[in-house]
């Protein structure tokens, strides 16, 4: 199948799409990915790209990846976001059928962490008379709500109708858990709506060894047991919470917190450290995803957060799927789907949103845990992984997906 890969975050930025690429392609299948210069999560250009310039350069050697202009959202807020999902639009809207002339697609896959992604594919869908599916991560215009990037209900109106007009579009949508089914049919036809659950990237992780990590790190993760969180450190991400349990564990010598990643709570969270004086909490910085498979296997447990709001529950944080992979065990402070799956797999241990005293109690009862019940719920994520997320099946199953609604189509 040739598929094309639309989606406005991309390598080198940390997306399980990016594996997913890889393993299409490894499948037999002709993958393209069409996408902006790398900026995610701490708003600025990477090295070696520019914001105002189209490209095209190749990941994992023969995956051809096409690059529009950027606005980098930087640390503007809501303004500088809205700019640089308006600028992705215009451009890809503009430039993608340019770039991308000389190909024929039988699909394109909209990878869309936001609606906007959507439309420069709606384009390209009418121009390549092709088969469009959108895969969707989040639940717009409610996240936007959660988070508090967006206040204004006009522009969260404008959003909620550019959302239902993309849906229409689509020929297909993927939910990435089955508690978006519901919303997203009130605002889509049902028959087009299948639950497509994210997957991990496993194989990129195990490309680069430990030598990439810190020796103060190395130090943290040896001589305590580490409550590690990986990822985007932002407001949907409830670090008020992981703050609060530090300050009851403040006096338990033998357990430290360790946040691996950035976002835009990631100077909040070191002002907390320092007006609280919480020595039991190591920030790391980010590293690559190619890092992780040595932190994720040197920790105590993998910490998931997320704040309570309603809209957060209908969620599945991509970082549970890495954490099953790893086997190592989980403790999920969140309500919900993400919840849900953690219980289900018998990978951890769970309790509610935003609730700090809970929150620290899990990492007691994990510290006092034995090591090899520890692992045994370890062994029980990364089975339950394997079973319902493994990425080999899931690149079979998506091409499955495309080829039978294609098959729809004709009758």
């Amino acid at each position: 199948m040739k598929i094309l890969i639309l989606s406005q975050y991309f390598w080198p930025e940390n997306f399980s799409i990016n594996q997913l690429a890889i393993t299409l392609k490894n499948q037999g299948n002709e993958v393209v990915v069409a996408t902006g210069m790398p900026n995610y999560p701490d708003g600025n250009i990477y090295d070696g790209y520019k914001a105002w310039g189209i490209c095209k350069d190749f990941f994992h050697n023969d995956i051809e990846v096409v690059r529009v202009p950027t606005y980098p959202r930087s640390s503007g807020g809501a303004i500088n976001l809205i700019i640089n999902y308006i600028v992705f639009v215009a451009c890809g809207v503009v430039m993608f059928p340019f770039l991308l002339r000389k190909h024929k697609f039988d699909s394109i896959v909209v990878f869309a962490g936001s609606p906007n992604a959507a439309i420069p594919a709606i384009f390209l869908k009418w121009a390549k008379k092709c088969h469009l599916a959108f895969w969707i991560l989040d639940l717009w215009p409610d996240t936007l709500v959660a988070t508090g990037l967006i206040k204004s209900k006009l522009i969260i109106g404008i959003v909620k109708t550019v959302v239902k007009w993309t849906y229409k579009q689509a020929d297909t949508i993927l939910v990435q858990s089955p508690a978006f089914v519901s919303p997203v049919t009130k605002l889509s036809n049902a028959s087009k709506v299948i639950y497509y659950p994210n997957t991990a990237d496993v194989s990129i992780r195990q490309l680069e060894n430990e030598i990439s990590i810190s020796n103060d790190l190395k130090n943290i993760l040896g001589s305590y047991f580490t409550v590690v969180f990986t990822g985007n450190i932002g407001t949907a991400q409830s670090m008020q919470t992981l703050i609060g349990a530090a300050q009851i564990l403040e006096t338990n010598k033998n357990i430290k917190f360790v946040i691996v990643g950035s976002g835009s709570m990631l100077e909040w969270v070191k002002e907390q450290q320092l007006i609280l004086k919480l020595d039991n909490i190591f920030i790391a910085g980010r590293y690559p995803i190619s890092a992780m498979d040595f932190i994720f296997k040197n920790s105590g447990c993998l910490l998931a957060i997320l704040k309570s709001d309603e809209i957060f529950t209908y969620t599945i944080p991509g970082k549970i799927q890495a954490y099953l992979s790893s086997g190592m065990p989980i403790i999920a402070s969140l309500n919900g789907e993400g919840a849900r799956i953690v219980e289900a797999s018998g990978s951890g241990l769970t309790c509610a949103a935003e609730d700090s005293a809970a929150l620290a109690n899990c990492v007691l009862k994990l510290w006092k845990t034995p090591e090899s019940e520890r692992g045994i719920m370890g062994l029980s994520g990364k089975k339950y992984y394997n079973e319902h997320f493994e990425i080999n099946m899931q690149a079979k199953k998506l091409v499955e997906i495309l080829e039978s609604r294609k098959i729809e189509e004709t009758y």
